[in-house]
């Protein structure tokens, strides 16, 4: 089979019949055909140096190649940059080389022809009268189960009453001294006098703290 060496862009191609290949973009349209440059066409033991054949080839389309990444970078400087590039490429096909062209795709087997079938053997089957269904008596609805009356929750009983609020003394009562607490036991409710009388006692029972506080407690007895 012959085949043919030639030149597209300042590059070399080895080129068949038929065959596909991707060349640099070229001004060419798609679909167009052209002719190449021819520097050398062999096959069959000979080989021509000027040949005066002709290759056709038909540009099939443009399309762009593989992206290419670039990438920079300079020491101790930080300096990083990234680029990238995608070739413009044109994949032909070559159709002949001289008077030898592309071999003929191969017919596909034509599937046998269907054999008529005679009038006689397309009798239809007659169809099997099919008996009717029984249908199966309605199972009725069993009925529902009266509902259980609901047991009517005990009444919550009364609220308790509220337990009464203990009195305590003073705040800071604990930090008073004698004299404070003679000065300011006139001030203090009738509640606080007790609980302040009760913790005196309890505590530190200082005389004059208890003396101050029943006084107190004694003026408010009078005035009620």
């Amino acid at each position: 089979m012959s085949y043919a060496v030639i030149s597209l862009g300042g590059k070399q191609y080895r080129v068949r019949p038929g065959e596909r290949l991707l060349v640099d973009k070229l001004a060419t349209d798609e679909g167009a055909t052209f002719n190449p440059r021819v520097l050398l066409v062999g096959g069959d033991g000979t080989t021509d140096l000027s040949p005066t054949t002709t290759v056709t080839a038909r540009v099939v389309g443009h399309q762009l190649g593989e992206k290419i990444r670039i990438g920079k970078y300079k020491k101790r400087t930080g300096y990083r940059k990234h680029n990238g590039y995608r070739s413009r490429l044109t994949q032909i096909e070559i159709e002949s080389i001289g008077s030898a062209k592309k071999p003929a795709a191969a017919k596909k087997a034509e599937a046998p022809k269907a054999v008529p079938v005679p009038k006689a053997a397309q009798t239809e089957p007659v169809p099997r009268a099919e008996a009717p269904k029984a249908e199966a008596p309605k199972a009725e609805a069993a009925p529902k189960p009266a509902a259980a009356p609901k047991a009517e929750a005990p009444k919550a009983e009364a609220a308790a009453e509220a337990p009464s609020r203990t009195a305590h003394p003073p705040k800071g009562y604990d930090d008073l001294t004698v004299a404070q607490i003679a000065e300011a036991a006139s001030g203090w409710r009738r509640p606080n006098l007790e609980a302040a009388l009760e913790h005196e006692r309890a505590n530190a029972n200082r005389k004059g703290a208890i003396a101050a506080i029943e006084s107190a407690l004694a003026a408010k007895e009078d005035g009620s």
